[in-house]
């Protein structure tokens, strides 16, 4: 009898050796790498190159071009605003959907919930649970409150049992699976969790999607580093992936889009968790800016975009004597690599000496900023906290810093400022407008202040002892003596 092939696959990034070490050579990962059974080799190229006859050979395609009217594809909307706004404006029929997130998160939560929402509409809904009874998700619907609703509920793990009764004619237009980690597919010679059981599983259930019209939602496990568990190939098979953010200590949690084939990228969900499950949060902004103490040094208000959504936040610095020869630089909720950067724009560029300090950044509430208009923000909470003066309580900032210490302007200003005028600030700090131009009217009720370089922002602060502080910027202070 001939010996089965074998071979090495990480589970971290995919990659396949011909024998085991406790370290990945691809991805530097340890412990990583398990042993599977080679597939079946396939038909050799060379024939398909030749041609053949037969049964073998391929039908012809048919190409047609680019122009013609597409139909938008039908949404199914299940009335949880903020879960249809990350979907694009609901779930497309035919399309995968891929969620994950942390832990205890919500996220089986929040889909038990779309499900219910969607099943009491008259669209059949079904939940399958790989790592939970029946008799636990019956628990967890009776103390949200939907255990009326009418959602096909099964416990199974078996990708074949499942395609099978999902091909019925009357199987249900969306399905819920709980998690892929937990799927296995019999014709893969490996166990439920590793890269090729992923990987074959998630294949044959997005099939199923595409061929039957289903919308399924897919659960994945997420790593130590907050991306989905097993090789990205998983999350370029879907059509959506969307990731479950937040704090246990934080009352609230993010769903973020980060791929979307049927609608807008990075656009955002905001939800509050209760005893009664997740809810709605309307206005995200006056959520991050409840608990604001407007008179406070170190604290600015970040007029941000999240998707198609302004939202504002309460960026926190604290400036204080290091005792360290090593002084730290301590960031949560932004990139510290991006605080480097300011830092050090301000220390060469304005004259500002924050190098023997210690450097805390906090953005309030649990939120993470990635876009590059926070600069000017984040810069004028640490010069507020190194001087002891506050910013004024009713400004918002934004703005792009560049090594120079230009300030730059940032897309979608209107946005932002109309965002800040309806949560009653009187005015903004803000890059002047773009090419010289003048900017459209402001809302009314908001008075625009715009600066040209890093130096204004610095020169509207002064120290504790009431000495002003003289900002340096490169060429401009011998303009000033020459005029």
């Amino acid at each position: 009898m001939a010996r089965p092939n074998k071979r090495f696959v990480c589970q971290s990034c995919g990659a396949v050796t011909t024998k085991w070490s406790g370290r990945c050579e691809s991805c530097g990962e340890w412990n990583t790498i398990t042993e599977e059974a080679a597939p079946a080799p396939g038909p050799a190229g060379g024939a398909l190159a030749r041609g053949a006859s037969g049964r073998s050979r391929g039908r012809l395609l048919e190409f047609t071009g680019l122009t013609g009217s597409t139909p938008q594809p039908p949404r199914l909307r299940s009335g949880i605003n903020e879960f249809d706004r990350v979907c694009g404006g609901g779930l497309v029929v035919g399309s995968a959907l891929l969620i994950g997130g942390d832990p205890g998160i919500g996220k089986s939560t929040l889909l038990l919930q779309m499900a219910a929402a969607l099943a009491r509409q008259n669209t059949a809904c079904a939940y399958i649970s790989g790592e939970e009874a029946v008799d636990q998700v019956r628990l967890r619907a009776e103390r949200l409150g939907l255990a009326d609703a009418p959602v096909q509920l099964v416990a199974a793990t078996s990708v074949r049992d499942i395609v099978a009764s999902l091909e019925r004619p009357d199987a249900p237009k969306v399905a819920v699976i709980d998690s892929i980690q937990t799927m296995w597919l019999d014709t893969v010679e490996s166990t439920p969790g590793t890269v090729t059981q992923v990987r074959a599983s998630a294949q044959a259930l997005v099939e199923l999607a595409k061929r039957r019209g289903i919308a399924v939602l897919l659960v994945g496990h997420v790593t130590k580093d907050g991306a989905i568990a097993g090789p990205r190939v998983l999350e370029h098979m879907v059509d959506t992936v969307l990731y479950f953010e937040g704090e246990r200590g934080h009352q609230f949690r993010i769903l973020r889009t980060v791929k979307n084939r049927f609608g807008p990228t990075d656009e955002i969900g905001v939800f509050e968790m209760s005893d009664r499950g997740l809810a709605d949060v309307a206005n995200p902004s006056a959520l991050f800016l409840a608990e604001r103490r407007g008179h406070v040094s170190g604290a600015c208000v970040f007029a941000g975009i999240e998707g198609t959504r302004p939202v504002l936040v309460e960026i926190q610095a604290l400036v204080s004597p290091s005792a360290l020869g090593n002084p730290r630089r301590a960031v949560v909720g932004w990139d510290s690599n991006r605080l480097a950067m300011v830092l050090a724009v301000l220390e060469a560029r304005c004259g500002v000496s924050i190098g023997a300090n210690d450097v805390y950044l906090n953005v309030a509430g649990g939120l993470r900023i990635g876009e590059p208009a926070a600069d000017l923000a984040v810069a004028a909470a640490v010069v507020s906290s190194l001087a002891n003066e506050q910013v004024p309580p009713d400004m918002a900032v934004f703005g792009e810093i560049g090594l120079g210490g230009e300030v730059r302007p940032v897309g979608q200003r209107e946005a932002r400022l109309r965002e800040a005028a309806k949560l009653g600030f009187r005015s903004a700090l803000v890059p002047k407008a773009r090419g010289g131009k003048a900017a459209q009217r402001p809302p009314e009720g908001i008075a625009i202040d715009e600066i040209e370089h890093l130096s204004d922002l610095v020169a509207r602060f002064q120290p504790a002892d009431g000495a002003p502080r003289r900002a340096r910027r490169e060429g401009h202070s011998d303009r000033r003596r020459d005029d």
